[in-house]
């Protein structure tokens, strides 16, 4: 039997002895903030004004229209306390029944219909004309990106210049011209605007394409040519797989801005005429701030965030769904 002496045993288990169990060590200060920060606290530190402007602008606004949906809320004058009674889903029933909510959701359904197909059609065709350039790139890059970032006040302008009764289109179509004009045209209204907002957010969408395309191997498609595929095959089984992530991203937003429409209406007819270019955002205008009914804005904000969600919802497990 052979007796061991303290100089025998090794310093670490003396050491290990001498500490105890592991789980009876308190965990550092350092370790316990580390793994709340993560491995770079600097990027919280960074990203905190982006966070407290999105609670101070977007969350806290946002949880007080669902607080004002559901009670009778009217604006007072400042220092004024006056109740604000829960009234439940009354304000909710109130707006299903206006005939004027049911037009502005069934104008923002007409303008999704034409607005979100042909941005995603023109965005991709144009951009892939746009890679297939060689020459004067940036310059076509340029030319449309430029009604994307051009104020819209400018550029409506130029379209009520262009389709007022005496504007140019009807002076190029000439007996061909609607009547009434297209402005006060119930029927062509909404269409229009669904058109104008196409041609002006076409060349973000283009740029995004554009960046998707190039990053498609050249290889697939020559692959696909030695195999004896045409040009349409080509663009169909090499082209489309590729940039589908890129196709539900721009539904997506299509069908944000769908739901946000609310300047062009505004400025090109206020609504008209008789309501047939009327939004949920004009009609959350009128009622909220020109009415002062808030209440009433709000739930049809509610409704127009739901409608909102499912729709990009859907539109993204149809666009990202495997072929």
């Amino acid at each position: 039997m052979v007796t061991l002496h303290d100089e025998d045993v090794q310093p670490s288990a003396r050491a290990t002895a001498s500490r105890g169990p592991r789980q009876d060590r308190p965990r550092p200060r350092g370790r316990r903030l580390q793994r709340w920060l993560g491995e770079n606290p600097l990027g919280i530190l960074l990203s905190a004004p982006y966070v407290a402007f999105v609670v101070v602008v977007f969350l806290v606004p946002f949880g007080f229209g669902v607080w004002m949906s559901f009670h009778d809320f009217f604006f007072t004058a400042p220092g004024v306390q006056v109740p604000h009674p829960f009234v439940g889903l009354d304000n909710f029933r109130q707006v299903l029944a206006d005939p004027a909510v049911r037009q502005a959701f069934g104008n923002l359904a007409v303008f999704g219909l034409i607005n979100v197909p042909l941005t995603v059609v023109l965005g991709l065709l144009l951009s892939s004309g746009l890679d297939a350039v060689v020459h004067w790139k940036g310059f076509f890059r340029v030319s449309y990106y430029v009604p994307y970032v051009t104020a819209s006040v400018a550029t409506l302008a130029v379209w009520i210049f262009m389709f007022n009764g005496n504007g140019v289109v009807n002076r190029l179509l000439g007996s061909l011209a609607p009547e009434p004009t297209w402005l006060a045209n119930p029927s062509l209204i909404m269409p229009l605007i669904a058109v104008y907002v196409t041609w002006k957010n076409l060349g973000f969408y283009v740029l995004l394409y554009l960046a998707a395309l190039q990053n498609v191997p050249k290889e697939l498609h020559e692959a696909a040519a030695m195999d004896g595929a045409g040009p349409w095959r080509r663009f169909r089984a090499v082209t489309l797989p590729a940039v589908r992530p890129v196709t539900s991203l721009v539904v997506l937003l299509s069908v944000i801005t769908t739901g946000q429409i609310f300047t062009e209406p505004y400025l090109l007819t206020g609504g008209g005429p008789n309501g047939a270019s009327m939004t949920p955002a004009l009609l959350m205008y009128q009622k909220g701030i020109q009415q002062g009914q808030p209440d009433i804005a709000a739930a049809i904000g509610m409704i127009l965030v739901l409608a909102v969600m499912l729709l990009s919802l859907a539109s993204r497990r149809l666009t990202e769904r495997k072929g």
